[in-house]
């Protein structure tokens, strides 16, 4: 049993009426619906692809040999010959030739497992750090090898054991 709105008593199925909720005009203005909807998603579907293709382009890479579907072995100039030259296509970005730009570098002094020993330029910043019991005092530290952007804080203390001429 059904109840209306109007009147607060049961009514049943067949005074309402089949036609009125199944009728042949309901399912063709669902049909309908359902066909505006489909032709806006595909539309939004193209818009999409359209605008990811122009920002996509096949970039290709000076390489040696391709590694499986993601990676490549790449040359790597003769001070990086101990480094592992395989690399995830994520890694590898287009390089846009510019006369201006003029690559120097300086050997790593790679060690047998590859490692080699950073040393610190200067000291960029300081600032204390309150822990719950006490402050410890960190420092800015610029390596070597590195930019003003990947420099890293260390524990002035083990900065100041290891290298005491940087904080005269």
């Amino acid at each position: 049993m059904l109840y209306g709105r109007k009147c607060r008593s049961p009514l049943h199925w067949d005074e309402l009426g089949e036609n009125k909720l199944l009728g042949p005009d309901a399912v063709q203005h669902t049909n309908e619906a359902i066909q505006k909807i489909r032709a806006r998603m595909i539309t939004a579907q193209s818009r999409q692809k359209s605008y990811a293709d122009m920002k996509r382009r096949d970039i290709e890479f000076e390489i040696l040999d391709r590694v499986g579907s993601v990676a490549y072995r790449i040359a790597l100039p003769p001070p990086l010959s101990g480094v592992h030259n395989v690399f995830h296509v994520s890694q590898l970005r287009k390089y846009v030739s510019d006369p201006s730009h003029v690559l120097s570098y300086e050997t790593l002094g790679l060690q047998e497992d590859l490692s080699y020993n950073e040393r610190p330029v200067k000291i960029l910043d300081q600032k204390d750090k309150i822990l719950r019991n006490k402050t410890i005092t960190l420092v800015k530290v610029l390596w070597r090898n590195s930019v003003v952007e990947e420099a890293t804080w260390e524990l002035e203390s083990e900065m100041r054991e290891q290298y005491p001429e940087l904080l005269e």
